[in-house]
């Protein structure tokens, strides 16, 4: 079953059940999705489903961020219950040496291509590797701390 229909399915589950944040949630992320379809004129594959739930939970985390600044932890606490459904259907987030051992394989298959060192001017290249490859398994942040890590030393 793809996500958008696991998404679906869950919907009609919430429905029945009245759970009403589950469901407003829901509804949400396929707003979204149907948004990016018509915006681009193509059907989502899970994958570009993935990258939208992470970009709406980078959204919400950003909102927390700005409604605890503001003393407002009612509104931030919504955006908490949001995020832990969104990231139900996220893959599983990988730990720090899953993430360098990707690092690693990138690096080596970047040098293997290009026939030389790879050096901090080469981090676009490695980003564009990984981006696709780690996409809703890591914070995309992180990953380019790991990586300028990585490459300065």
């Amino acid at each position: 079953m793809s996500l958008k229909q696991r998404l679906t399915e869950d919907m009609k589950a919430a429905m029945k059940s009245g759970e009403k944040t589950r469901l407003g949630t829901i509804r949400l992320v396929n707003a979204a999705i149907k948004q990016r379809e018509v915006d681009e004129r193509i059907e989502l594959d899970d994958a570009a489903v993935v990258a939208v739930l992470d970009k709406m939970v980078k959204q919400r985390r950003d909102s927390v961020a700005q409604y605890e600044a503001a003393a407002r932890e009612d509104l931030a606490e919504v955006e908490r219950a949001e995020i832990a459904v969104i990231e139900h259907y996220l893959p599983a987030k990988l730990d720090e040496a899953a993430i360098l051992a990707a690092i690693d394989a990138a690096i080596a298959r970047v040098s293997a291509e290009g026939g030389g060192a790879i050096g901090p001017a080469d981090m676009g290249k490695l980003m564009g590797v990984l981006k696709p490859q780690l996409a809703g398994q890591a914070d995309m942040g992180q990953v380019s701390a790991l990586v300028k890590r990585r490459l300065a030393g």
